[in-house]
């Protein structure tokens, strides 16, 4: 209220400076007065509600954030692909910089400093878009950019690791949109060793003679050699594309080897390994700025989001850096020994073992079951991981492995040892799985989710389990909130459903 009188004493002192010079004038001036105070206390009342506080304009939506934040700090992400950000980058998200103005161009710029910096690259052969929304649509602009409408792409196969956006199709169908623009053809893993078979890959590329390379994958736990990819696409001359979405944090921190020597253009998500806000870029050799930019815009995209590119750009200064390295390898160390820990419990890990964030876990060849029970069990247990494809496997839907990543829980400061007990978690909620599969309504997978739901037919050993889960989980801190800050202090209880 004290804010409203000051904004209306100006109006008050001249009305009363009117009345008192000239008081025929008083009449009309106060009439003019009066709609001014009027109008102004309008317009101040619609400003005091904007700028209520989100608890208090919606309680519903606030009340789900609460939740969210019980349960990011009461489980464990062990999900590959995400990751927590600072509170500084939130701050920077939800700041003002979501009004897009020309003022916001030095926000680019810094960005894309930022950007080239982190990634130890020179300005004078690199170039960087970040106005990208998201990996998806920047490997899509690429693909724009670079290759004609039914031109041809190379990619590792999904069921062999690869991703959605590097052009998938099935005998029978069209899944990913790249597919059905351009010509997609596939390179596999040898399924013996479970990593990438370059000498197919060469044989399929003479073949298949692609324009581009894709270079990349989401669910592929060695080193990719990109200077093999580089000669085989020197032999078709074909672009090569890494997409180092997963990666990019180990990149930029140079724990493993960089993708930028041998790569025409590079993509990344920016909230995975990075621990960025959600949000992309696409960085290119500097004779491709032109085609690169506008199949960003106006080829797929208007304004830019700013908020994202300011947000971004905090990420960046702080990737850059010796505690941002230190991240990175306590990350690798901790994958390392996850990794180590499921084999000594008998655990079929595909390719042996992990060069970098993520394993894959083939729990069909290792306990007979299939991934999408296993993601199930490992979610009523406070455990976020996700079903995975392995190769052999036919049905993306059922799939035999459980892909899980370290970049989250490494960011809440787990370690070696930590990662032995998540291992040890792992082991106890696949037995659970294996147990519910056996009975007779666990054989279908409606069935196994109904014993899972709520009632006397949940598993003791799961309500046990997520006890010991959620405890655990919660002695460690939070990252972007502060745990005094939380509505809700302990275990946000979700209900067993089906």
């Amino acid at each position: 209220m004290m804010s409203l009188r000051a904004s209306l004493a100006p109006a008050l002192r001249r009305a009363a400076a009117t009345a008192t010079k000239n008081p025929s004038a008083t009449s009309s001036s106060s009439h003019i007065n009066s709609h001014y105070i009027a109008r102004h206390l309008s317009a101040s009342s619609a400003g005091a509600n904007l700028n209520k506080p989100l608890a208090e304009v919606d309680p519903d939506i606030s009340r789900l954030i609460e939740q969210e934040k019980a349960r990011q700090r009461s489980s464990l992400v062990l999900i590959a692909s995400e990751n927590f950000t600072s509170r500084a980058v939130l701050d920077a998200l939800g700041s003002v910089l979501s009004i897009n103005t020309p003022r916001d161009i030095p926000v680019e710029l810094l960005c894309q400093k930022r950007a080239l910096e982190t990634f130890h690259l020179s300005d004078d052969e690199w170039g960087v878009n970040v106005q990208s929304l998201s990996g998806s649509p920047a490997n899509f602009q690429v693909y724009t950019a670079l290759l004609e409408t039914h031109d041809r792409i190379l990619s590792l196969d999904l069921p062999h690791g690869g991703h959605l956006s590097h052009g998938f199709q099935t005998p029978t169908k069209k899944i990913s949109a790249v597919s059905r623009y351009f010509e997609s053809m596939p390179y596999r893993l040898n399924e013996e060793t479970g990593q990438i078979d370059y000498d197919e890959m060469e044989r399929s590329a003479l073949l298949f003679r692609p324009k581009l390379i894709v270079a990349g994958a989401s669910a592929y736990s060695r080193l990719i050699d990109y200077e093999r990819i580089r000669e085989i696409a020197d032999k078709v001359n074909a672009y090569v594309l890494a997409d180092m979405a997963h990666i990019s944090g180990l990149v930029a921190a140079e724990v493993i080897p960089s993708c930028f020597p041998w790569a025409d253009v590079v993509t990344t998500t920016t909230h995975k390994s990075l621990r960025g806000p959600r949000g992309a870029m696409i960085f290119y050799r500097k004779g491709q700025r032109g085609k690169i930019n506008f199949a960003v815009f106006p080829g797929l995209q208007g304004g830019p989001h700013n908020h994202t590119i300011g947000a971004l750009s905090v990420a960046l200064k702080q990737a850059n850096t010796a505690e941002f390295v230190e991240y990175q390898k306590q990350v690798l160390k901790n994958c390392a020994r996850l990794s180590t820990e499921l084999q000594r419990m008998d655990y079929d890990i595909v390719s042996g073992g992990t060069d970098n964030h993520l394993v894959l876990v083939n729990v069909k060849s290792s306990r007979g079951i299939d991934g999408a029970r296993v993601e199930r069990v490992l979610e009523l247990a406070c455990i976020a991981s996700n079903k995975n494809t392995v190769p052999g496997d036919t049905s993306a839907l059922n799939p035999g492995g459980i892909r899980m990543g370290t970049p989250a829980l490494t960011s809440r400061g787990f370690n070696e040892d930590d990662f032995a007990q998540v291992a040890e978690f792992f082991d106890r909620a696949v037995s659970i799985a294996v147990k519910l599969k056996g009975t007779e309504q666990g054989k279908k997978i409606k069935g196994f989710r109904q014993m899972c739901a709520v009632g006397p037919s949940v598993d003791p050993e799961l309500v046990q389990l997520r006890k010991e889960v959620s405890e655990f989980a919660s002695s460690f801190p939070t990252v972007g909130f502060n745990e005094d800050e939380m509505e809700y202090e302990g275990e946000y209880n979700v209900d067993f459903v089906a």
